[in-house]
């Protein structure tokens, strides 16, 4: 494991009444750059890998991020500093991580529908192990691995049906959901591992959902996959890792989430995992980046309708899904501005859905057109699950840095938007 020597960096994670991040006045940035944006600290990310690598000493272990969370080269370069590797879902992400200089020895593989062609380039790319979630993909992975004279190194993904208290959509470890396998089935893998000719069956896997905030489904979901690989060794089968995967909740909602300290969680795994002598490896994605990251947006205009009163701001549903899909709540402020009498606002977008809603009887100091607001806690699927609905471009993204900013995705234009698309002037005879 790679460990920082040096001290926990300073950080300045967002606050609801912040008006500055990671020294930079947000006033001042927003004066600089077109709403809306994203914005990152990178003090907070810095700070949130040294907590869990200290609670992590003495074991081996390895981070992982979950690329998904936050795909960014800039991101992905700051955990490729800190000795983070990658944990992928994609080709896509396979690239950007080697692209931002992670090793292709600190990247796990995983996801339920890894395409042929991506495992060949992962397999080519030489990533550490691959997380197998149904037999038909781990034959997929012997048959390519023998075509390139490689061998895979694989973990199977334990479905341990865990209710992890987190949304329906979030959640990934119950038996109904679509990933990983039985423990059953995953016996009977292990039975007939000797039959694959270049794969080495020797990890487990698990990963039972996201946003957890109680230490329980964690340590139910691990007793049963170490009382799995005790299992295991004691049928004479050798197992050199296990993936905790992630999960870890962060705090969208001040004084109403609480999330579990990085000491505790890994107190979890000491003592589920006690005994055992291979790499342990940990896959957090939205603990790392969530809470370091802003949505900067500005009020168009306040509607008064019959029954609602309506706060439009020119950020959408496109540029932060979170809410629209999962009924998320995150922490909306003004930036600055004198004292105003409280107004409660439905805060909504101009995209031509009533889905796009970020907060619905939201009570706000009174705001007018112009204002500032600040959406806390976007550093995690926020950027990563933008989109172009209504023809709208990606927005920019910024990393701030002890008073210093730097823009790591400059805002698309009209023109990068429509790039790949053109007439259908090539006609072909199907």
């Amino acid at each position: 494991m790679n460990l920082m020597t040096n001290a926990a960096p300073r950080a300045e994670v967002p606050t609801p009444d912040a008006a500055s991040l990671d020294g930079v006045d947000l006033e001042y940035l927003a004066s600089r750059l077109p709403t809306p944006f994203h914005a990152y600290s990178a003090n907070a990310i810095r700070q949130r890998i040294a907590m869990l690598q200290a609670a992590l000493q003495g074991l081996d272990a390895q981070i992982c991020f979950a690329v998904k969370a936050n795909s960014n080269l800039a991101i992905l370069q700051l955990m490729n500093e800190a000795g983070v590797g990658a944990d992928i879902v994609s080709g896509g992400e396979l690239w950007r991580s080697l692209r931002a200089g992670i090793p292709a020895d600190r990247i796990v593989f995983s996801g339920v529908g890894k395409s042929g062609d991506e495992i060949a380039e992962a397999l080519a790319a030489g990533v550490s192990r691959f997380n197998v979630e149904s037999h038909h993909e781990l034959l997929m992975l012997d048959r390519i691995a023998s075509s390139q004279r490689t061998l895979a190194h694989a973990a199977v993904r334990i479905n341990p049906d865990v209710e992890a208290g987190a949304h329906e959509k979030i959640s990934t470890g119950k038996a109904e959901n679509k990933f990983g396998v039985s423990i059953a089935e995953a016996r009977s893998w292990f039975s007939s591992a000797a039959g694959l000719s270049h794969v080495r069956l020797d990890g487990l896997h698990v990963h039972i959902g996201s946003q957890i905030l109680e230490l329980e489904p964690f340590r139910l979901a691990l007793a049963r996959v170490a009382e799995f690989w005790r299992e295991l060794v004691r049928d004479g089968h050798t197992i050199n890792s296990i993936d905790v995967g992630g999960g870890l909740g962060v705090c969208y909602r001040r004084g109403h989430d609480r999330p579990i300290e990085a000491g505790a969680y890994v107190a979890v795994i000491r003592e589920a995992l006690a005994g055992f002598e291979g790499r342990i490896v940990l896959e957090p994605g939205r603990y790392l980046v969530a809470e370091a990251g802003v949505l900067m947006t500005r009020v168009i205009r306040v509607k008064q309708g019959e029954q609602r009163r309506f706060l439009v701001v020119d950020a959408a549903m496109n540029d932060l899904l979170r809410p629209s899909l999962y009924d998320a709540w995150h922490d909306i402020v003004p930036v600055s501005g004198p004292p105003r009498a409280a107004v409660t606002y439905d805060i909504v977008g101009p995209v031509c859905e009533t889905g796009d809603t970020f907060a619905v009887a939201r009570e706000l100091p009174a705001c007018k057109a112009g204002d500032l607001l600040l959406v806390a806690a976007t550093g995690a699927y926020g950027a990563s699950m933008g989109s172009n609905y209504n023809s709208r471009p990606l927005l920019a993204e910024v990393l701030l840095d002890d008073g210093r900013y730097a823009v790591i995705r400059r805002r698309q234009s009209f023109e990068e938007m429509i790039a790949g698309e053109q007439p259908a002037g090539n006609w072909q005879t199907a």
